[in-house]
């Protein structure tokens, strides 16, 4: 296994692509996602499931309407055989609740198809930490059942 603080690029395998293509995401991209991502792929993260292109489309471009200025900052990358694992700082802001800058800190495995396109891509975040707690009222409730659940 090999560990990274840039692209570890696998022959057969477009890592520094999809780093790249993270890394300057934008909605006019989500439109080429197909370029990267097979026709079946799968895509889950803490709070969607889904399978297809147009579904993953959808997602991205979803993003772009949730939160101003999206924006991912991978930190490093892993790959091995047929898979990458990449850490990163999703950026952004959320005009409704917040004016400064946010920040998710998360990770993702992907897992490549015999024609070096995604078929599996899988966030982990942690949700309450990462996002409810940063929201008003949520967060409130939140750091309080984080600290009971301490005890």
């Amino acid at each position: 296994m090999r560990h990274s603080t840039s692209p570890v690029v696998a022959p057969d395998y477009p890592i520094a692509a999809l780093i790249d293509f993270f890394e300057t995401l934008s909605l006019d991209k989500v439109e080429h996602i197909g370029d990267i991502y097979a026709a079946d792929a799968r895509f889950k993260d803490p709070f969607n499931e889904v399978r297809g292109i147009a579904a993953i489309k959808q997602l991205f471009a979803h993003m772009f309407v949730q939160v101003k200025e999206p924006r991912f900052v991978i930190l490093s990358s892993t790959a091995q055989d047929e898979q990458l694992f990449l850490t990163w700082d999703f950026r952004f802001y959320m005009p409704r609740f917040a004016t400064e800058e946010q920040c998710i800190h998360g990770a993702t495995h992907f897992r490549f198809d015999a024609e070096g396109k995604v078929c599996v891509h899988r966030d982990y975040w942690d949700a309450a930490e990462e996002l409810y707690e940063k929201l008003p009222l949520l967060g409130s409730l939140m750091r309080v059942l984080k600290r009971v659940a301490r005890k």
